[in-house]
């Protein structure tokens, strides 16, 4: 029997637990906000061969905040939707002063 969460509330608490230290979450947010930049250029210039940096972006930088900031491994293995809208939900929530860096802050 798995302790699998069933309602994306209950998931974003978690999702915050795992993302508590400052350097994960400015390279989350520098992450999400990179591939606005290039989804940007894209679109402007033709998609191209620039489709390929979204993930590549999106994901290494919170990768890297994982395995040497928080020391935890991406709750995108498990949970890839919910992952991600949390994602840009942290992101938004950090741009509109909702949330800090800081997580001690919050």
């Amino acid at each position: 029997m798995s302790d699998r969460i069933k309602t994306y509330s209950e998931f974003y608490r978690f999702y915050l637990t795992e993302h508590q230290n400052k350097t994960s979450r400015t390279l989350h947010f520098v992450g999400t906000f990179l591939v606005f930049i290039i989804i940007g250029i894209a679109i402007y210039n033709g998609w191209g061969w620039k489709w390929f940096l979204v993930p590549l972006v999106g994901y290494g930088f919170a990768w890297v905040g994982h395995a040497f900031f928080e020391k935890n491994k991406p709750a995108t293995f498990k949970y890839p939707f919910w992952s991600l809208i949390s994602d840009f939900k942290l992101f938004f929530e950090i741009l509109l002063g909702k949330r800090a860096f800081d997580s001690s802050k919050d």
